[in-house]
């Protein structure tokens, strides 16, 4: 999995701030180079004195990122993409701000070609600190990607006060408790922060304030909610691996996001897992540490979620 190429998909309501994210991207001097997929190449408002050479779908940045928009299908840009191999770090894709994420990550499990090239290593959502609540009461999608994110940016934060901040960042987390979040003004984050999370990796997941994940300290979402499961210890795959595909499979239309590290008997490497939707891509990667705890983890976010049967169901899985 390693030598994959990451995938950034960015996403976020219109306004909340992602073009000035990805304006920094393709002009900051930041030694890398980065694919950018937008959707419309006009609509993005790149300084066209930034752009070097542009054929139809393609434009070279003046730091040595190329840019290119979605007009024909996301997999056959990406095979063009790949044909590239080499001349770039990192693919970041942007989705239109009224999008559901999902489809987009998604791509990256289902076609073939893409997914032995290139990995999803995290979704990023920039939400707007002083309309976001407004959002989340009319906007699915608003709800959608803040549920789906690895990273969340919330922007704009010196349009608020203090107190409205810490209640919108109540409200993200009663939707999404496991999202790393940046407070911002002009979405100005260290890149490192957005690209190259690795956001499945446990320790992305443990690095998050421990509190957050106990019972009863974020009030919920009334319509999303997360769960999470821990084993002490391993899992036996002949059960897990079963469980988790009909499950996947038969609540996947309620289940956003999934993702977990577990430790199975005799395998020096965790097993790391995500998944949209119903589709689910794992692998076995990063070797336990010398005496390191075999525990196992996993989370789920979604609508209507039976939270006994998937804590009861992943329990029977311990080895």
């Amino acid at each position: 999995m390693t030598d994959k190429i990451p995938v950034t998909v960015l996403t976020g309501y219109l306004g909340a701030g992602k073009t000035t994210l990805l304006n920094r991207i393709l002009t900051e001097p930041h030694g890398k180079k980065y694919a950018v997929i937008v959707n419309e190449f006009g609509e993005i408002g790149i300084d066209n004195e930034l752009v070097v050479g542009a054929d139809e779908e393609v434009f070279e940045m003046n730091n040595g990122c190329i840019c290119c928009t979605v007009r024909g299908d996301l997999i056959r840009i990406l095979d063009g993409l790949m044909k590239r191999k080499g001349k770039f770090d990192a693919i970041i894709v942007e989705t239109t701000g009224l999008a559901d994420p999902a489809p987009v990550a998604q791509t990256f499990f289902m076609d073939q070609d893409v997914s032995d090239a290139a990995r999803l290593d995290a979704v990023v959502t920039v939400a707007d600190a002083k309309w976001l609540s407004d959002r989340l009461k009319d906007a699915p999608e608003a709800k959608n990607q803040i549920a789906f994110a690895d990273v969340i940016i919330l922007n704009k934060t010196d349009l608020v006060t203090p107190e409205q901040l810490d209640e919108v960042e109540a409200r993200i987390r009663a939707i999404n408790p496991y999202a790393k979040v940046h407070r911002t003004q002009n979405a100005a984050v260290p890149l490192n922060e957005v690209l190259d999370r690795k956001a499945f990796d446990l320790d992305r997941i443990i690095e998050l304030e421990p509190d957050f994940l106990e019972e009863g300290h974020h009030h919920h979402d009334e319509e999303i909610q997360s769960v999470s499961v821990a084993i002490d210890g391993e899992v036996d795959p002949e059960k897990f691996m079963p469980w988790i595909s009909n499950l996947t499979q038969v609540e996947g239309p309620n289940i956003l996001r999934c993702k977990g590290i577990v430790a199975f008997p005799n395998e020096p490497k965790r097993f790391v897992f995500q998944g949209v939707h119903m589709i689910l891509d794992g692998d076995v990667q990063g070797e336990w540490k010398p005496g390191e705890k075999h525990t196992s983890k996993v989370v789920f976010i979604g609508r209507n979620l039976n939270e006994k049967a998937i804590r009861d169901g992943f329990l029977a899985c311990a080895a």
